[in-house]
């Protein structure tokens, strides 16, 4: 080989005259190849290898970790207010009830109320700190948090002129003037900054924490601070967060024996007592293993969820068709005053109540339709890898 290059260098110097005549002999073939071809070989054979350029990879994704710290001080923040919520509604209470001729202060429901605020407030500061640490559950969990805060806020905001409507319609005159209780412009400004109020607070800050959580940068950060396998990545969001509600209502159905005295409505009827909290327990029990199975994408549990909600649906319809809903507070202890508040308003008396427990239900059943297709066919068997 090496004499087949010293051959090259030693042709007489009018072959280089031609450009087409700078070559080399062939060791295989022994004919003169061109030179394209020779200084593919001289390459090939006579260069050291070159090692390959190392390229920085690509970033694939917009590091987010300081809207992760600020949007997890902002939770931590909310969860401070809604922890001011508690103190505030117990002195609003204590308040009331020393007002001349105020009905007794009713504690079996104002206590469960405060522990739901307190127990918002420290889960919302719980979340804050893992948001801060980028840690894929909170994310997880604050997104679908501030979903379920955005459809409850556009729900609120689209029933509440209608509902102050109703309200500020059915309230007594002026007993001495016989004259509407407000001015129809001071219901109008009433009714036009609770909209606002819940635009801005229930639909436009929820907006703003779904667009940030749901952002595939903010997935991509926490995946990759947060590489752990967390128990948000069992199955996805959608049915995730259909579980946590389920999971929510367990303790207020474990209480309500004891907030509202067993009180049930039950196909036609009100139970109350032993039958009416055995109604409540099998309901817990209902949500709590449902959720549990739906969580390990088990197709029972969205069949016993459906089969529950319609015959929970049924039961309702079938039972204020029939009875007023005053009825079930009397049964359930609330003064007369506050039945007669309610009652003025017009909105749960005659078949409204049945309407609203119809309609009610057809959202979540419309939900369950959606998250059927992340469910697996088999009843058993590892849960495939799922991505969200």
């Amino acid at each position: 080989m090496i004499d087949d290059y010293l051959h090259v260098w030693q042709t007489p110097r009018h072959d280089f005259a031609e450009p087409y005549h700078f070559g080399m002999l062939s060791p295989c073939a022994g004919r003169f190849q061109p030179k394209s071809d020779f200084l593919l070989i001289l390459m090939n054979e006579l260069n050291p290898a070159i090692p390959p350029m190392e390229v920085a990879p690509l970033t694939a994704y917009k590091d987010r970790s300081t809207g992760l710290i600020v949007f997890g001080i902002l939770t931590m923040l909310l969860g401070c207010l809604v922890g001011l919520l508690v103190p505030l509604m117990l002195f609003g209470q204590m308040m009331a009830a020393k007002a001349p001729n105020a009905p007794p202060v009713n504690t079996a429901v104002i206590l469960p109320v405060a522990t739901m605020y307190g127990c918002l407030a420290v889960a919302l500061i719980w979340l804050g700190i893992g948001s801060i640490k980028a840690r894929r559950w909170a994310r997880a969990v604050l997104l679908i948090f501030s979903w379920s805060w955005l459809v409850m806020g556009v729900f609120m905001t689209v029933v509440t002129p209608f509902f102050m409507a109703k309200v500020f319609a059915n309230l007594p005159p002026n007993a001495k003037t016989g004259q509407p209780a407000m001015p129809p412009a001071v219901i109008t400004g009433i009714i036009v900054f609770m909209v606002l109020f819940f635009g801005v607070f229930f639909v436009a800050v929820p907006a703003v924490w779904t667009f940030f959580y749901n952002s595939r940068h903010v997935k991509a950060t926490c995946e990759t601070r947060d590489p752990v396998t967390r128990w948000t990545d069992a199955c996805p969001l959608p049915v995730l967060g259909f579980c946590l509600w389920l999971l929510l209502g367990v303790p207020w159905m474990l209480l309500m024996p004891i907030i509202g005295h067993g009180v049930m409505p039950f196909f036609g009827r009100f139970l109350t007592g032993l039958p009416g909290s055995l109604v409540c327990l099998a309901i817990a029990a209902i949500w709590g293993y449902a959720a549990w199975l739906l969580y390990h994408l088990d197709r029972r549990g969205w069949w016993l969820i459906l089969i529950a909600l319609v015959v929970i649906m049924v039961s309702n319809v079938m039972t204020y068709a029939h009875h007023d809903i005053s009825e079930m507070y009397q049964l359930m202890g609330y003064p007369q005053a506050q039945i007669d508040q309610i009652q003025k308003t017009g909105l749960q008396t005659g078949n409204h109540m049945t309407w609203f427990m119809a309609l009610a239900t057809l959202p979540f059943l419309g939900y369950l339709v959606f998250i059927k297709k992340y469910l697996r066919k088999e009843a058993s068997g590892s849960n495939p890898d799922i991505r969200h």
